[in-house]
């Protein structure tokens, strides 16, 4: 069995890219703690470190080895702040990120269950684009995300997604601008000014694709981050935009826009980015659990 202790020297040599560095944060002696190191690679069979010049660098067993110590050291440091933060149950204070490109009634929605109940809590919502969010979730800033897309592949952060919803796309725009076209929907999108979300967004990515399918060449008059922005160009007759269908009431229940269209083709999906591989946040098990009750409403309409 891995010595846990020779692993945690292992790890820091590997991260601070000096046995002395290492041995200052740890305060050892270098030279026990490079007869630590010594005695893990023993026990492993295989070199963590070759030399080169004055330097370390991991060798391919180091770099295996390191994935690993990666994983169990966030798992260790997840457990400790669940039982620390969390040893009375609910939280005083539940801080959240949205992203822009969640409609803000869905966001509602998903998040009132987090403060009912006893004793209560007090939300703390921050609202920006995805990357600057999760810059604040990985210094413990926000306690979750709520967003369009998944945390992405390449980003350094360690968090996990945990999906909420998915939805169907619904075409909105004012009555006016629907009367210039006779032509039904999709192939209205080929004659009508479109509004569309940022590039950065995951509904983006998926429309385009689909538009190709359709044939459909749209004439985009408008790129937007923020939903709510598009959506007010959108009841200004500047043009047609897509939505989420699960939040096509909040665009639609003052009668100003009215839908042109549906696509279950074009999924938009919605998740939950949290430093916590286990869910045990028990706000945030609300929001899931509020999901669910969402999920299930949405298939008896169905």
């Amino acid at each position: 069995m891995i010595n846990h202790k020779h692993l945690y020297y292992f790890w820091k040599v590997a991260r601070l890219g000096s046995v002395v560095r290492a041995a200052e944060a740890i305060a050892i002696t270098p030279q026990t703690l490079s007869g630590q190191i010594g005695l893990l690679e023993q026990s492993l069979g295989s070199e963590l470190f070759a030399k080169q010049g004055r330097s370390l660098v991991l060798t391919e067993a180091g770099k295996l080895a390191l994935d690993y110590a990666d994983e169990l050291f966030a798992l260790s440091a997840e457990l400790e702040a669940t039982i620390r933060h969390h040893p009375k149950g609910r939280p005083a204070e539940f801080r959240v990120g949205v992203s822009d490109a969640v409609p803000k009634s869905l966001a509602c929605r998903l998040l009132q269950p987090a403060i009912a109940g006893e004793p209560a809590t007090r939300i703390v919502c921050r609202e920006w684009q995805l990357d600057r969010l999760l810059g604040q979730l990985a210094v413990h800033q926000l306690d979750l995300v709520i967003s369009d897309a998944p945390l992405p592949a390449s980003y350094s952060v360690r968090a996990y997604n945990h999906r909420l919803l998915e939805s169907g796309l619904s075409f909105l725009a004012t009555p006016a601008l629907l009367n210039q076209t006779e032509q039904p929907f999709p192939a209205c999108l080929n004659q009508l000014p479109l509004l569309l979300p940022g590039e950065d967004s995951a509904i983006r990515a998926s429309l385009m694709p689909w538009f190709e399918r359709q044939r459909i060449r749209p004439r985009v008059v408008g790129e937007f981050d923020d939903c709510a922005l598009m959506a007010a160009f959108g009841r200004s007759g500047s043009g047609i935009f897509p939505v989420a269908s699960i939040a096509e009431k909040e665009f639609t229940a003052d009668g100003e826009l009215i839908v042109a269209g549906r696509s279950q083709e074009v999924i938009a999906s919605y998740y939950a980015i949290s430093v916590e591989r286990r869910l045990s946040h028990p706000c945030v098990l609300a929001i899931t659990e509020s999901a669910q009750q969402i999920r299930l409403a949405l298939e008896n309409e169905a």
